[in-house]
């Protein structure tokens, strides 16, 4: 069975290697590199046994990109925490989604409204949570600050999926900025199967969920590597991604 690895990062700017990558389920850390080359060297190495290579790597390489931690330090919040996360941020918050149902989505009045009649309506805002929402994003909007997302969607898109893309509209008219990619495009970039949203370009806010597709807790996660992989993760899914009316238009064979 393959391994899960996942890219780290990288000590150079334009090969892409040496580099490191982690092995999700065992915590292993693999890096390649250049090998060692000269005889000289390698009859210095103790321990180099029939098979193995030897590699050279510059050593911020390692500082900067192997977990320090086999289990990273984390603090797990609550929801009320998480909140107050979108009224403390500077200047940007940014989030992935990449599932293909929230389960929080279909206890409000606009999913039912929206699988009776196809769409979340004009009123799709009220109700306190919404309202919450619209107050927290235009005062931080007023102040300059930024509010992005990137969203997966499947081919073809799931219920919960075209719930969202049809309830951007909401989001976008209360002051986000949305985008939209397809998962094959995701995938072939290699983008995370995760959930998260991003602060500030320093804070981790990792979303976890049960397998009923439940919000269960949210892991705050400050480690520099994870910020710099997250920030990577998000440098590469804006870049790509298409902003959300064209790719409606896109999908409903507008354009």
């Amino acid at each position: 069975m393959a391994r899960r690895l996942r890219f780290n990062g990288t000590g150079s700017d334009v090969t892409g290697c040496p580099s490191v990558h982690e092995d999700l389920d065992s915590g292993e850390v693999i890096v390649h590199g250049p090998p060692l080359g000269d005889p000289e060297d390698v009859a210095q190495l103790q321990h180099l046994s029939e098979g193995e290579v030897a590699i050279v790597v510059p050593r911020d390489l390692l500082v900067d990109w192997s977990p320090k931690e086999r289990k990273r330090q984390v603090r797990t919040i609550d929801l009320d925490e998480f909140n107050g996360l979108f009224t403390k941020f500077e200047h940007t918050a940014w989030r992935l989604e990449t599932r293909r149902r929230y389960a929080s989505d279909e206890a409000s009045d606009r999913w039912r409204r929206f699988i009776e009649t196809g769409t979340v309506g004009d009123d799709s805002a009220s109700g306190p949570a919404f309202s919450w929402w619209t107050e927290t994003i235009h005062a931080q909007t007023a102040q300059g600050k930024r509010i992005e997302r990137v969203r997966i969607v499947d081919q073809p898109a799931t219920v919960g999926q075209r719930y969202l893309l049809d309830s951007a509209r909401w989001n976008i008219g209360v002051g986000e900025d949305i985008r939209n990619m397809w998962r094959a495009d995701a995938e072939r970039l290699r983008l995370p199967a995760e959930d998260f949203w991003l602060f500030d370009s320093r804070l981790i806010a990792l979303l976890r969920f049960d397998d009923d597709d439940q919000l269960t807790h949210v892991d705050l996660i400050t480690e520099p590597a994870e910020v710099v992989r997250c920030s990577m993760v998000r440098d590469a899914a804006w870049h790509h991604a298409v902003p959300w009316q064209r790719f409606m238009a896109e999908m409903n064979g507008d354009t």
